[in-house]
């Protein structure tokens, strides 16, 4: 309600997020990852990117094993995903804190977006140029940040 005593119908957050122009379905893109992935767990959020326009893709994948295929995923989710709706960036965890419904929470990890020196966890970058996903380092981090790597 504001303050004039109007109703609002709110959508509901983590949903959706918008980039290159389009509506992208968190719940859409989590199923297609999950399957490309082996059937891993995973969550699908959007992220800021400084001096870009809407949310950035970024999916976190458990991958507790480490035996996450990164050429294979790519390969995947290009056949099965269009370009803008195609996580940027990836997060492998070991695991991921649930609600008391048993469903994964993606607000914690969202609120850190894709720095480097704040997660611990292994980062990607999905780099266009080399059609692979690269480690996130500082230096790239860096590069997107300040607007030197196109996203």
């Amino acid at each position: 309600m504001d303050d004039e005593g109007y109703l609002f119908f709110k959508d509901r957050t983590g949903d959706t997020f918008r980039w290159k122009g389009e509506n992208v379905s968190t719940g859409e893109v989590e199923g297609v990852v999950s399957r490309c992935a082996g059937h891993k767990d995973v969550v699908v959020y959007g992220v800021e990117v400084p001096g870009a326009e809407g949310r950035a893709g970024m999916a976190a994948i458990i991958d507790d094993a480490g035996t996450l295929d990164l050429e294979q995923l790519y390969s995947s989710m290009t056949r099965s995903l269009p370009s803008y709706a195609r996580p940027l960036f990836l997060r492998t965890v070991k695991q991921l804190e649930m609600t008391g419904t048993f469903k994964l929470k993606k607000v914690t990890i969202q609120k850190e977006g894709f720095d480097p020196t704040i997660i611990k966890d292994r980062l990607y970058f999905l780099d266009a140029k080399l059609k692979a996903y690269v480690p996130l380092t500082t230096d790239l981090y860096q590069a997107i940040t300040a607007g030197k790597v196109r996203v």
